[in-house]
């Protein structure tokens, strides 16, 4: 396996909605991570219980849609995995709640896949690019 080929730092993705989780996973995986997209905060709390060693480097958290209690939200900071959430436009926005983890950014709509994926960098460095060359002869 060449260095190419290696996966890069594990980033989940959720979001209730498929298309928003979807481009930030592409996003992600172009920028040399290893995303993996979850519809429900719930389903990525199951993974960290069930499959441990599939910790992820990150947690991107759309938190609209997600419902979140203490119960989740205490294990989710005793995991203290990174996260970037996302929450709704000031105007409607809800009064800030615990942070998910002690290592949280918390982003504001409106904004774009890119500043998603720029907060996940600066938690997260994505790996090295490795320039390719051919030649022709």
């Amino acid at each position: 396996m060449t260095a190419e080929s290696e996966p890069g730092p594990r980033i989940w993705v959720v979001d209730a909605d498929h298309w928003p989780r979807a481009y930030l996973r592409a996003e992600l995986i172009e920028r040399g991570y290893d995303a993996t997209g979850f519809e429900t905060l719930r389903n990525a709390a199951a993974r960290l219980v069930l499959a441990p060693t599939l910790r992820p480097a990150a947690l991107v958290v759309d938190l609209r849609g997600q419902h979140v209690d203490e119960r989740l939200r205490a294990f989710l900071h005793e995991q203290a995995i990174p996260v970037v959430a996302i929450r709704a436009a000031a105007a409607g926005a809800a009064p800030d709640a615990p942070p998910l983890s002690p290592r949280a950014q918390l982003l504001q709509r409106p904004l774009t896949i890119g500043a998603i994926a720029d907060a996940v960098a600066r938690l997260v460095p994505p790996p090295p690019r490795v320039a390719r060359f051919s030649r022709e002869a």
